[in-house]
C-alpha cells in the first residue's frame, strides 16, 4: 500500500508540474527583471516584477514586434497599486483585470507580484494560450526619481521576443523552490511557494520554537510578521501534506 501511495504521489506531482510554465526570471536592463508564470490548472498568469522602488515600473506581454505598438497588453505600478493598461503608452483599461498580490521594498528595489486570468473577456487584454511555447514580453521603468507619472522611459527598457515558456520540473515545483523576500527583513516578509504550503513553523537559530503560521489554501503568497523579535537568524520549516523543507531568514 505504501508503494502504491508513493507512486500515486509521484505521478500527481509530475502531472501538477506539467500544468506550470515559466519564462524564468529575465533581466531586461540593470535593476529591472521579471518572471511570468502560467498556471494551467487555475488558468492564471502570475507576474513577479522587480525594479526601482521610487518610480513607475511596467511590464508588457503578447505578440508584437515593438512594445510601443498599439497592440501590447500590459500592467504598471503607479506608486499605490498595479494598473491594467494597453497600447504603447499603457492607456488605463476601463476594466482592471490585474490583481496585486504583494508589494515589497528591500533597499532601493521594489518587488511586485500580480496575477490575472488567461482570458479576461476584455478586448484590450491579450488572451494567454497555455499551449503556446513562447511569448513576447517587455519591461521598462520611469526616468525620474520619486515620480510615478508615466513618461518616456528613455533607455530604461528592453524586450524579449519569442521568449520560451518552459515547463517546470518536479524539483522546481517542490517546497525547496520556495522564495522568501525580502531577506534580510525587518520582520515582515513574504513566502512564495510553487506548490501547496499548509503551515510555516518558525524557530530561533538555537532551535527554540517561536510561532506557527497556518496558510490559507487560496494564498499565492504568505505574509509573515515577526516584528518584535530580537535581530538574528531564524529557521522556517515549510510544511505541506507530503513534504517539509527548511529556509533561513535574517531579521534585523
Amino acid at each position: 500500500m505504501k508503494k502504491i501511495t508513493l507512486l500515486f504521489f509521484m505521478l500527481s506531482s509530475i502531472i501538477a508540474c506539467s500544468q506550470i510554465k515559466t519564462t524564468s526570471e529575465l533581466t531586461f536592463v540593470s535593476g529591472l527583471s521579471a518572471e511570468l508564470q502560467l498556471n494551467n490548472e487555475t488558468a492564471t498568469a502570475i507576474l513577479t516584477l522587480k525594479g526601482p522602488s521610487n518610480r513607475w515600473i511596467a511590464f508588457k506581454l503578447g505578440s508584437f514586434t515593438t512594445a510601443m505598438s498599439a497592440s501590447p497588453d500590459g500592467v504598471y505600478y503607479n506608486g499605490t497599486t498595479v494598473v491594467d493598461g494597453n497600447g504603447g503608452q499603457l492607456t488605463t483599461d476601463a476594466t482592471q483585470n490585474w490583481t496585486l498580490v504583494s508589494n515589497e521594498v528591500n533597499g532601493s528595489t521594489r518587488t511586485i507580484v500580480a496575477r490575472r486570468p488567461f482570458s479576461t473577456g476584455d478586448t484590450n487584454d491579450f488572451t494567454i494560450n497555455f499551449t503556446d511555447n513562447d511569448i513576447d514580453i517587455a519591461a521598462a521603468y520611469g526616468p525620474t526619481d520619486d515620480s510615478f507619472d508615466l513618461e518616456y522611459h528613455g533607455q530604461n527598457k528592453a524586450k524579449f521576443l519569442n521568449t520560451p515558456l518552459s515547463t517546470l520540473g518536479v524539483e522546481d515545483f517542490s517546497l525547496r523552490a520556495t522564495q522568501i523576500y525580502p531577506n534580510p527583513s525587518n520582520g515582515e516578509f513574504l513566502i512564495k511557494a510553487k506548490t501547496t504550503l499548509s503551515q510555516v513553523n518558525i524557530y530561533s537559530q538555537t532551535g527554540a520554537f517561536v510561532k506557527t503560521v497556518i496558510v490559507e489554501e487560496s494564498s499565492d503568497a504568505t505574509e509573515i510578521n515577526v516584528k518584535g523579535l530580537q535581530t538574528g537568524v531564524y529557521l522556517l520549516e515549510l510544511v505541506n501534506a507530503t513534504e517539509k523543507s527548511w529556509k533561513k531568514i535574517i531579521v534585523y
